[in-house]
């Protein structure tokens, strides 16, 4: 039986070298590497585009867009790891755990667009408790979010790793930094559309010096869950009731202190994983705080993107992930 064949275009950024590490040891793909000469060369990129089975465009929206023009083959299947089509009603949004029935729909897509790493947790976290009716969808919500370096893709990576050394002794190279001040991160959108908020929320990013990793803390006040008295126990019991059929996911018993020291929840846990983690913590009287750790390359792009192309090549979604 002939293996399905993917093509990486943009095979040597940080996205699409993760992708290109996760297939490698597979026997069930081919992967179509383009020579390093001609990646640049938009007839020999328009013949692989045309030739795989499905693409993995890990570009930028502008490029991403000119790759799709270049593909005339109906039968080629893409997975398209730019932020522009997220939120297009003609693609798929490439998230599988959003419901069983959401995953079908990836299965069966033509064109998907994959995830972006910041809303994978609020969407997950926030998803389940407003579709069930535990959590108002008016809401006015505040996300704090801190990622790896990598999330910045190959110039950020390339300005930590040419950082000067630290100022003080026992400084890291660099320091947390706040970024996307305005307002207008271009993750926002699917989060708003994709977690069911009827309000866009606050969305605070900041990058750390840690190469990947990824945590995200939604704080919500106790009065805007519908029924009196929600606690950790609760949301985490419909959590699981929700994602009994996501083997991505992990879920902390609020009974088990997972935290380092027992007050520290780190940012890197889940690094070099394709893992999704979940957690509350608070109290009901007060209000709780919805967290989600993942690795910002993986479950929060190459690996999310891969459990994609599982979906869609018909293997098992965690096949190479796990």
């Amino acid at each position: 039986m002939k293996k399905p064949t993917i093509y990486i275009d943009g095979q040597e950024g940080t996205t699409g070298l993760r992708i290109r590490e996760m297939l490698a040891p597979r026997e069930d793909v081919e992967v179509l590497l383009i020579p390093a000469e001609q990646r640049k060369d938009p007839q020999i990129r328009a013949e692989f585009l045309n030739r795989a089975d499905l693409c993995v465009l890990c570009l930028p929206d502008d490029a991403a867009a000119q790759a799709l023009t270049m593909i005339e083959n109906r039968a080629t299947k893409v997975i398209d790891t730019s932020t522009a089509r997220r939120i297009d009603p003609e693609w798929v949004y490439g998230l599988p755990e959003i419901s069983n029935e959401h995953k079908e729909q990836i299965r069966q897509a033509r064109r998907v667009a994959n995830c972006g790493c910041y809303p994978v947790s609020v969407i997950l976290a926030l998803r389940p408790l407003i579709e069930q009716g535990l959590l108002s969808p008016g809401a006015p919500l505040t996300i704090n979010a801190v990622s790896g370096y990598s999330g910045g893709g190959r110039q950020m990576v390339e300005d930590y790793a040419a950082a000067p050394p630290a100022r003080r002794e026992g400084d890291a190279r660099k320091a947390l930094c706040l970024y996307g001040l305005d307002g207008g991160h271009k993750h926002v959108p699917e989060i708003w559309k994709f977690s069911l908020c009827e309000k866009s929320p606050i969305f605070m990013p900041s990058v750390d010096h840690s190469f990947c990793g990824m945590v995200v803390s939604t704080p919500v006040p106790a009065e805007f869950f519908v029924e009196p008295g929600v606690g950790p126990h609760r949301v985490y019991e419909l959590w699981r009731e929700y994602y009994r059929d996501s083997p991505l996911m992990k879920l902390v018993d609020p009974a088990d202190n997972g935290l380092r020291e027992g007050k520290f929840l780190d940012l890197d846990a889940l690094s070099y994983g394709n893992f999704i983690e979940l957690s509350v913590w608070g109290d009901a009287e007060r209000g709780l705080v919805l967290v989600g750790r993942l690795d910002n390359l993986g479950k929060g792009a190459s690996g999310n993107a891969v459990q994609c192309l599982n979906l869609m090549l018909g293997f098992d979604e965690t096949t190479g992930l796990c």
